[in-house]
């Protein structure tokens, strides 16, 4: 396995974001690969990267208009949620004409980070977000590597099952103790920890905050506070529903999922292969990372499930420049259509529905319902 994975498609995505913006905000959790893109964004131009976790580099921006004014070319700006404080002068900034820098934020999406960035450089910013490797990336032969392991580059390229566990168990535990602090989240690590972990029981299924307050001896409110907390920090999707005026009765909490796969494993104790194919939870580990890799292959702010109290349902309801798409996620090589689908498919006003499964086989079931395997739908130019 070589030791590092070209994410090209990010870095085109950066390089058109920073042509028309003076500022590019890339998003992500921790060590999921923000610091490295950006260095290799800059190969071969002007540039200055600034740590906020330096001490040094922190120090520098004590007068923030005075360092930040006479730089030139790229300008980087890592753990930016440390100095939320910077956006006000990023602003001045950026209106300059002409304008002599571009300015990167690398960011762990906190709450104020994003609250911040939008109340001062409206109109100026884009916001890319970045996860673990993408099946694009890590290319088809590699799924199940990546399906088992999730996306960290560091856990994804561990020599070793053994040692991937063990990055994303110090992983996890380092989150919890130190950097959810950092990110402005005033919560005790413990309670934290047993929430995510009771949290991954719950992946695939709708949010029930009275069950888990319940369980863990907490209010309603103290669950969503936690829950949002991981949320913020791109560790948990909630996948809103979809509401329309259908006439039918529709489920309104959202859905939750523990967005990298690994992460999910290790908290749910699946060391290695053998023992997720033999887990009862094999189905919604599949699920939560197909879903993550198919949003990642449409983007859009414009996702949902979709299912009604008389049953009818759909994993994934997109909606991406004025189409409607839906995904059923199937861990079976030999998919068929189901009543469900045929319901979602009229009442949403579906454009196409593919019902996404590990294997190699693309075939149609039905008017507008397709069978595909999901390598060659994260891998297609035409899917």
């Amino acid at each position: 396995m070589k030791c590092s994975i070209p994410r090209n498609s990010a870095l085109a995505a950066i390089r058109r974001a920073l042509a028309t913006s003076p500022v590019v905000a890339l998003l992500g959790p921790r060590q999921c690969g923000k610091s490295t893109l950006a260095r290799q964004l800059a190969a071969g131009r002007p540039a200055t990267f600034l740590d906020l976790e330096n001490p040094a580099d922190l120090a520098l921006l004590d007068q923030p208009m005075q360092t930040l004014a006479g730089l030139r070319g790229l300008v980087v700006l890592d753990e930016v949620q440390r100095r939320p404080d910077l956006f006000s002068v990023l602003r001045v900034l950026a209106d300059r004409h002409p304008l002599p820098a571009r300015y990167l934020v690398l960011g762990s999406a906190s709450v104020e980070l994003l609250r911040q960035s939008s109340e001062s450089l409206a109109g100026r910013i884009a916001f890319i977000d970045l996860a673990g490797f993408t099946i694009e990336e890590a290319g088809p032969a590699n799924v199940v590597r990546l399906w088992q392991r999730g996306g960290f580059p560091r856990s994804y390229l561990s020599a070793s099952e053994t040692q991937s566990v063990a990055w994303r168990d110090d992983f996890i535990r380092t989150f919890v103790e130190r950097d959810l602090g950092q990110l402005g989240f005033n919560l005790p690590s413990a309670a934290v920890r047993r929430f995510w972990t009771m949290l991954a029981h719950y992946h695939g299924q709708t949010w029930n905050a009275s069950e888990l307050g319940r369980s863990l001896g907490v209010s309603d409110q103290t669950t969503r506070t936690y829950l949002d907390a991981l949320t913020g920090a791109l560790f948990v999707r909630q996948l809103a529903p979809w509401f329309e005026n259908l006439g039918k009765r529709q489920t309104k909490a959202p859905k939750i999922y523990i967005r990298d796969s690994g992460l999910y494993h290790t908290l749910m104790g699946i060391p290695d292969r053998h023992t997720l194919h033999s887990h009862p939870k094999l189905g919604a580990s599949w699920e939560g990372f197909a879903l993550e890799q198919v949003i990642s292959r449409f983007p859009t702010r414009d996702t949902y499930f979709w299912q009604t109290h008389a049953g009818a349902e759909l994993d994934l309801f997109l909606i991406r420049q004025g189409r409607r798409f839906g995904f059923e996620f199937k861990f079976t090589d030999t998919p068929a259509t189901t009543k469900s689908m045929r319901v979602a498919l009229a009442d949403l006003k579906l454009d196409h529905l593919w019902v996404v499964h590990p294997g190699t086989h693309r075939y149609l079931l039905d008017t507008k319902i397709e069978a595909i395997g999901l390598a060659e739908l994260m891998t297609s130019t035409k899917p």
